[in-house]
């Protein structure tokens, strides 16, 4: 469906650090009007507004967001469906050394605030798997408490977007808050071990590229311009699934050596055609940042490959320099792990309207 005005009998929702726009996407594609959401990344706000001008983004930090605004102008006083929460995860990212110490991990606190204001029948909540660590448990009873009586707070549960349609290797954290009810149970994977989407699949028809090469047709599809040492590297390679252990050592980047499998393991590596992606960064086009080079060509993945990967929509359009892109498409959340849990949002709002 084009992005226009979209039936009022569809459940609202509102977005919360809403990046690039891929929860809305996927929301907006299962029937679900998304009246708001808030940024306050200034390129990935002018993504968002490109792909999904029927919705109001509020470009802002989430703590000035005026709440009754939302409910006067966009929900026209009515109580909300669905809240998404998918807060900043670098707080609770095993990469962080500042983990526990960061002051963004009390952002997805705002929770509590915008319950008490717009009543969302459901709430949800996704980031990393740290979030579910010991370290956080005082962090997770305080959210208990803003959210208040009124809400429900399941258990944080884990699972893998591949499991879920995704052609991604990506383990996250799951949360959901119910208004006066338990929150529904998290579905059974619909693509388990055997019948995963593969990256075959999802980017094996698109065109071949050497380094430097564009696709004509699509400005996102554009390989990168590897320096002749870098195209060296990638050609001693093994194709489909290879990884940095067979560059000979004489081209060896001194900090790779000795090859030691926790050092850097995955940098240089490919993808395998039969297989899903890794988890992708915000370095998801770049072959220094992880196991981001094409299974066969020898070149980095493309940013509208890694857009692919991560399951945005095949037209999606982006804003702003390569670096940025990569930034906006690493931190999404997977589109096709979205359209998988709506049933599940659909259980949560269905009998608490009030």
């Amino acid at each position: 469906m084009t992005d226009k005005k979209l039936p009022n009998q569809w459940p609202t929702a509102v977005d919360l650090f809403s990046g690039s726009g891929a929860v809305t996407a996927a929301l907006k594609r299962r029937h679900f009007r998304v009246v708001a959401a808030v940024d306050n990344d200034p390129v990935a706000c002018k993504t968002f507004r490109l792909n999904h001008p029927s919705t109001r983004m509020i470009e802002r930090n989430v703590r000035a967001v005026d709440l009754a605004e939302i409910r006067r102008k966009d929900l026209r006083g009515k109580d909300l469906d669905l809240l998404v929460v998918c807060a900043p995860c670098q707080p609770f990212s095993s990469q962080n050394r500042k983990r526990g110490r960061d002051l963004r991990s009390r952002l997805i606190l705002e929770a509590g605030r915008f319950a008490r204001v717009l009543k969302p029948r459901l709430i949800f909540f996704e980031n990393v798997p740290g979030l579910a660590s010991p370290r956080y448990v005082k962090l997770l009873a305080r959210l208990r408490r803003e959210l208040g009586a009124d809400y429900v707070l399941g258990d944080a549960e884990q699972l893998d977007a591949a499991d879920f349609g995704v052609p991604q290797r990506r383990v996250r954290c799951i949360m959901l808050a119910a208004r006066r009810k338990e929150p529904p149970s998290l579905p059974a994977p619909t693509t388990p071990r055997g019948a995963r989407v593969t990256v075959r699949a999802t980017i094996g028809k698109l065109r071949k590229l050497v380094s430097g090469e564009a696709d004509p047709d699509d400005s996102l599809h554009v390989a990168r311009d590897h320096r002749p040492i870098a195209l060296k590297r990638l050609a001693s390679i093994p194709k489909n699934g290879g990884s940095r252990s067979s560059i000979p050592r004489r081209l060896q980047l001194v900090c790779h050596r000795p090859l030691d499998p926790r050092n850097f393991s995955d940098v240089y590596g490919r993808m395998a055609w039969d297989d899903v992606a890794p988890t992708l960064t915000t370095g998801c086009a770049d072959v220094t940042r992880g196991r981001f080079a094409h299974p066969e060509e020898n070149r980095a993945v493309t940013l509208r490959e890694a857009a692919l990967l991560q399951s945005f929509p095949p037209k999606y359009r982006f804003m702003g320099t390569s670096r940025e892109i990569q930034t906006q498409i690493g931190n999404a959340v997977p589109a096709r792990l979205i359209d998988a849990l709506v049933p599940t949002f659909r259980a949560g709002i269905a009998g608490s309207r009030t």
